[in-house]
């Protein structure tokens, strides 16, 4: 029994021991945690002293701070810090961009190595099916002078017809949250009609347009535009056509005047070339006719969705409803195109009042060095109209839906701002015999 009971106190000393050993052990390393998060704390979220940039060659120092979300006087995390640098790897300029952080006295000095990339770049883009081809060459810089600003001048020539455009947008005049854009210009090309009994009137366009718009950003990712244009179209019909058989006017001259207002929320970031977050937008105009004092308005609204699930991965979703008065009319303002919404359709072969449009791509990075990248994608472009004077569950009918499946490549160079030669080709998937190649700079959307 003695034994026993030395025994067992034995047994009860040793667990009372191991218990406090455990306490002090767990008291211990509280301790060194809570030391070890004040001091991270301390050394995540302290003022900022300097913010400086080195690498930079264009880009104006100024311009890259309206955008930070951190200035001297502000605590910062690592986070804060992070989400700036993919703030300026956003900025059209910037290639990449690394950070470098130094404590002196309770304060960070943060400095950002910036790689910049060349912005003007060539606008170059052409496509088409068979007897239906066009193209666009000329140059953008969405970078003048190192601002941030951006200009464009371009020809455009669709079925043998010329056209011009030139744009200037800033976004910010002086620093503030206020910003313009102006552009200027000339649309032609040959617009295919539709009228009742299954009959096309062909007509040559012509559209010549000034406009203006005022930009207000209420932060980085949220904007409004509003403002209005000039314009004035002229419909002729085509020489050749047997006018005597064919309806609509031989030529109708109309001015108008639009007022537009738009809203913006951009959320995504750029890793490279490929895209991760969401970004979506509505565009509300109202068009007023001098020569018959009518109104038209036209209503749209736009998302688009990129999933990053790896870093050769990349899904992108486009989501786009559109409608506008149902005026019974071959003048429709929603039009069925390859370069627009559907790869492989060709060129405005058919109008509507309404529209849906779902756009899916599956881009597979095959190939990526410091310079060059190379994309293989996978697409489906899906869609359907409301015929001019129809109703709204017009949409749902079979004989209006389009679907276009494909695949196709994109080039991509570094060095340069959007440099993406995009080459797809597409068919649809109901009409196997129409099909075409669309080709072109940068992404689909």
């Amino acid at each position: 029994m003695q034994h026993l009971k030395v025994k067992t106190v034995s047994i009860f000393t040793f667990a009372s021991l191991m218990v406090q050993a455990r306490l002090i052990l767990l008291f211990f390393i509280c301790f060194l945690s809570s030391f070890g998060i004040i001091n991270a704390q301390s050394e995540s979220a302290l003022p900022v002293n300097e913010i400086k940039f080195i690498g930079l060659q264009k880009t104006k120092d100024r311009v890259l701070r309206q955008i930070l979300q951190l200035e001297p006087g502000k605590v910062a995390s690592k986070e804060h810090i992070e989400r700036d640098l993919q703030i300026l790897k956003n900025f059209s300029s910037i290639g990449d961009a690394f950070y470098q952080i130094d404590t002196i006295a309770n304060k960070l000095n943060i400095t950002y190595d910036i790689q910049e990339i060349n912005t003007l770049i060539p606008i170059i883009n052409f496509g088409g099916i068979k007897n239906n081809v066009w193209f666009q060459a000329g140059f953008s810089d969405i970078n003048l002078f190192g601002s941030g600003n951006s200009i464009s001048a371009s020809y455009r020539n669709v079925d043998k017809r010329s056209s011009g455009e030139a744009f200037f947008r800033a976004l910010r005049v002086r620093g503030s949250k206020w910003g313009y854009s102006i552009s200027l210009s000339k649309w032609a090309s040959l617009e295919p009609l539709y009228f009742p009994d299954d009959v096309t009137v062909r007509y040559n366009y012509d559209n010549n347009s000034l406009g203006l718009t005022g930009i207000h950003q209420f932060s980085l990712n949220r904007s409004v535009e509003f403002g209005g244009s000039i314009f004035e179209e002229n419909y002729r019909k085509q020489a050749g056509e047997n006018k005597s058989n064919l309806p609509g006017p031989d030529r109708l001259i109309q001015q108008k005047y639009l007022g537009k207002i738009g809203y913006l929320e951009n959320f995504v970031d750029r890793i490279y070339f490929s895209l991760k977050g969401f970004t979506w937008n509505f565009l509300f105009q109202e068009v007023y006719t001098k020569s018959d004092k009518s109104i038209f308005n036209h209503f749209v609204i736009e998302s688009k969705y990129f999933a990053l699930p790896d870093k050769e991965i990349n899904f992108a979703f486009r989501l786009r409803f559109g409608i506008s008065t149902n005026n019974n009319t071959p003048f429709a303002p929603f039009v069925v195109d390859s370069h627009v919404n559907l790869r492989g359709v060709g060129n405005r072969i058919d109008r509507g009042t309404a529209q849906a449009v779902f756009n899916a791509e599956y881009r597979h990075t095959f190939f990526h060095d410091e310079d060059w990248g190379g994309q293989f994608v996978v697409f489906s472009d899906f869609g359907t109209w409301r015929q001019p004077g129809e109703q709204i569950e017009d949409m749902l009918l079979v004989e209006n839906f389009r679907h276009f499946i494909g695949s196709g490549v994109r080039i991509i160079y570094k060095p340069i701002y959007g440099a993406i030669l995009r080459i797809d080709y597409g068919f649809d998937l109901f009409r196997l015999d129409e099909r075409g190649f669309v080709i072109g700079f940068g992404q689909y959307f």
